[in-house]
């Protein structure tokens, strides 16, 4: 599961002095803020609520903002890679449509690489009426294939007064409005088992020397620092991507996410090394390397919060979205707390990943489902049973169940169109978005042997040159 990434955080000493990069500052700053203050949920008495109680938002009947159609009789399909929590949650969002429309919507689980399992079901006659796709890459190929069909007006109308442009034109292909980015995530934070780090005596780091003292003095208390998902490539991708975004700057990612630089340059030598300082450092990381790629994400979370004051980690790397993964036994911003991923240059990075709705089979109740999708009725649902961030502006942040998502969701949508996407998302499937090939393998074999930099960054020029045309 990836979604795409905001990453907006400039640094004066850096500044052209252009509006655009003045205005993306602006909106770090207010990112930054929120991010910086979500430790801070464990005090209490801020008003927001307790961090794993309800707020009043949650009791609250379903919103009814949206005029949808009567469709007694329609039957339709929705396709994504979610499991789960994610999966049982979106079901109940569905069922609300169910309701108001007399539609009839069966979900499809989807495998990894989402654009291929649709490419099988278009080939036999039979795509689902809609998919849930994780990348701008995705949607671009589904367009350029033919698959994928415009929205129309009345989802237009909900994306044009529920979304900021900048949203909107993420989900664009030449001109035309195919996507609605219904689920978005924070991926630059932290989550660290707040029992460990009072036992170590640890504090939150705020730049990457501090994240290397932090976890040294976890490590001398005899917690492993890190745990890493690595059987899933997207979560290493999440790590370097933070790191080269933080370190190199955004003109600079923004030139490698478009393979205008190659992935020789010094930046990524740069970054990798960088990486290297936690994945290379022995037994920082849980099971060590070859643990660590036989670890999913889920689990990479879990076992931060299991095992009582002797976790197997005391940190994951991981989004807002790691919610649904710790135990119920574990209180968000008591004994689950968060902070930003920390500064590797002069400021820390901010990143999103969204998952968008595409429809495949253009008809009244495909558009009245992501019409659905595009308000703030459907994204509010999912908001209050947690693990969700929408970049829906008008979904109430009393919606988030907990103090520490309702400031992670008020960051998102206070940083307006000043954002950028995920580097691996952006990036054709076959090199940024597909199991076992691409920059996911590389970086996992980069996890096993991280002393191999100019290798690994040779590997990941060969396949992004294939990939993007030369």
């Amino acid at each position: 599961m990836t979604s795409s990434t905001i990453r907006t955080r400039w640094s004066p000493k850096r500044d052209k002095a252009t509006p655009q990069h003045r205005r993306a500052a602006k909106a770090a700053a207010t990112i930054a803020a929120g991010a910086l203050a979500l430790s801070l949920t464990a005090c209490g008495g801020d008003g927001d609520g307790d961090a794993n109680s309800g707020t009043e938002g949650n009791t609250e009947e379903t919103a009814n903002n949206v005029t949808l159609p009567k469709l007694d009789g329609t039957s339709l399909e929705i396709a994504a890679v979610w499991s789960g929590a994610e999966q049982a949650n979106f079901k109940k969002v569905l069922a609300e449509f169910e309701k108001r429309t007399g539609a009839k919507v069966t979900f499809v689980p989807a495998q990894d690489p989402i654009i291929n399992f649709i490419g099988s079901k278009v080939a036999g006659g039979q795509p689902p009426d809609i998919a849930m796709l994780p990348q701008p890459g995705a949607i671009k190929q589904a367009v350029d294939r033919g698959w994928a069909k415009p929205l129309g007006a009345e989802a237009l109308k909900e994306l044009g007064e529920n979304y900021s442009q900048g949203w909107q034109d993420i989900g664009k292909v030449g001109g035309k409005q195919y996507g609605v980015y219904y689920k978005a995530a924070n991926k630059s934070l932290i989550w660290y088992n707040n029992q460990v780090f009072e036992n170590a005596g640890a504090s939150e780091p705020e730049t990457w020397p501090d994240l290397l003292k932090t976890a040294q003095t976890v490590y001398d208390s005899g917690v492993t620092p890190f745990s890493v998902g690595g059987a899933e490539g997207w979560t290493l991708t999440d790590w370097f991507e933070n790191v080269y975004l933080s370190q190199a700057g955004p003109e600079k990612y923004d030139q490698l996410a478009k393979h205008e630089i190659k992935w020789t340059d010094p930046s990524v030598k740069d970054a990798l090394t960088t990486l290297a300082q936690v994945w290379g450092k022995a037994n920082y990381v849980a099971g060590g390397a070859n643990g660590a790629l036989q670890t999913d994400f889920p689990a990479s979370v879990t076992q931060v919060f299991t095992g009582g004051d002797q976790p197997k980690a005391a940190m994951v790397a991981a989004g807002d979205f790691a919610q649904v993964n710790i135990p119920t036994t574990m209180k968000v911003g008591t004994d689950a707390k968060v902070f930003p991923f920390p500064a590797v240059g002069d400021n820390g990075p901010v990143v999103s990943g969204g998952d968008a709705a595409v429809i495949l089979q253009d008809s009244k109740g495909a558009q009245a489902l992501a019409t659905w999708l595009a308000s703030p009725d459907a994204a509010q649902i999912q908001a209050k049973l947690g693990g969700y961030l929408s970049p829906n502006k008008n979904v109430p942040n009393s919606a988030y169940p907990n103090a520490v998502q309702q400031r992670i969701a008020k960051a998102l949508v206070d940083a307006g169109d000043d954002f950028r996407f995920d580097m691996s998302d952006q990036a054709p499937q076959a090199f940024g978005g597909t199991p076992g090939k691409g920059e996911w393998k590389i970086l996992q074999d980069f996890l096993k042997n991280p002393k191999d930099v100019a290798g690994t960054q040779q590997k990941l020029e060969t396949e992004a040159a294939a990939a993007y045309g030369g």
